[in-house]
C-alpha cells in the first residue's frame, strides 16, 4: 500500500473513528464495523485493514478488561479460562484467514446479527438477576468460546456482542457481568489474532497505534459508564448496535438498493 495516501485530516479522521468505536465496543460490541470499513476507504488490502483493525482494537479491549477487573466486576480467577480458549481459537482462525476469500463470511455475519439482535428484542427483561444455565461452565468454556474465538480471528464485527449473548442465553450470567466477561475474553482473542497478523506482515503500525490511543480514550469513557448503566439501556444499545450492522451489511451486499 502507497503510505503517500495517508494524510494528515486522514490520521485525525481515524483518531476519531477509533476513539468513537472503542466506546462502543465496549458498551455493546461491533467497534469492529465502525473501524474496518474506515480502513479499508484508505485503500488498505482485506487482510491488512483486519490486521491493522486487531492492532489498533487490541488497547480498547485492554482497557476495558483492566477497568471491570479493578472495580471488581468479575475476577481474573472467573474468566482465565474462558481467556485462555478464546485466545486459542482465535490464533486458529486468524492462521485460517490468511489463506481463504474474507468475503466468504459476509453471508454469515448478517444472519447472526439479525438473530442477535431479535434475542435481545424479545429475550425476557435484562437485569442484575442470574438465570438458571443451560450448560456446564466447562462445556461453554470447550465450545462457545473457541468458536467466537474462533470467528473473530476469521474476521471479528461483533465478537462482543456474541460473547455477551453467549454468556446470557447459555450460562444464565446476567448482562452487566456478562457484557463486562465479554470484554476480558474479547480482550484475549484480540491478542491471539494480533500475534498472527504481526507474524504475517499485515500491520500499519503508525496508523494502528494512532488509533489504539483513540481506542483507550474511548474504552476508558465507556467502562465508567457500562459500571453505572441501566441494564435496559444497555440492551437498547446492543440490539441498536446488531440492527445499524445489519442495515449496514445490507447496503454493503446491495440488498438494500
Amino acid at each position: 500500500m502507497d503510505l503517500s495516501i495517508i494524510t494528515y485530516e486522514l490520521m485525525i479522521i481515524l483518531f476519531a473513528v477509533a476513539v468513537f468505536a472503542g466506546f462502543i465496543d465496549t458498551l455493546a460490541g461491533g467497534g469492529g464495523l465502525i473501524t474496518i470499513p474506515a480502513l479499508i476507504l484508505t485503500g488498505m488490502p482485506p487482510l491488512l485493514a483486519l490486521g491493522t483493525n486487531k492492532f489498533q482494537a487490541f488497547i480498547g479491549s485492554g482497557t476495558a478488561s483492566v477497568m471491570m477487573l479493578r472495580k471488581k466486576k468479575i475476577t481474573f480467577n472467573e474468566v482465565k479460562y474462558l481467556m485462555l480458549m478464546a485466545f486459542v481459537g482465535s490464533v486458529i482462525g486468524t492462521i485460517c484467514v490468511q489463506f481463504i476469500d474474507v468475503k466468504l463470511l459476509n453471508f454469515v455475519i448478517p444472519i447472526v446479527l439479525l438473530l442477535i439482535g431479535v434475542y435481545f428484542l424479545f429475550m425476557p427483561k435484562a437485569s442484575n438477576i442470574e438465570s438458571k444455565a443451560k450448560i456446564t461452565e466447562k462445556t461453554y468454556q470447550y465450545t462457545a468460546v473457541p468458536f467466537i474465538g474462533f470467528y473473530d480471528g476469521m474476521f471479528g464485527p461483533g465478537t462482543g456482542s456474541f460473547l455477551s449473548l453467549s454468556a446470557i442465553a447459555l450460562r444464565g450470567i446476567e448482562l452487566i457481568k456478562a457484557t463486562a466477561m465479554a470484554k476480558t475474553m474479547n480482550f484475549a482473542t484480540n491478542i491471539g489474532s494480533v500475534i498472527i497478523f504481526l507474524i504475517y506482515g499485515q500491520v500499519i503500525f503508525s496508523i494502528g497505534i494512532l488509533m489504539m490511543l483513540g481506542q483507550m480514550i474511548g474504552a476508558y469513557i465507556a467502562s465508567h459508564f457500562l459500571l453505572r448503566i441501566n441494564p435496559l439501556h444497555l440492551r437498547i444499545i446492543v440490539i441498536a448496535m446488531c440492527f445499524l450492522m445489519l442495515i449496514k451489511y445490507s447496503f454493503q451486499m446491495g440488498w438494500l438498493g
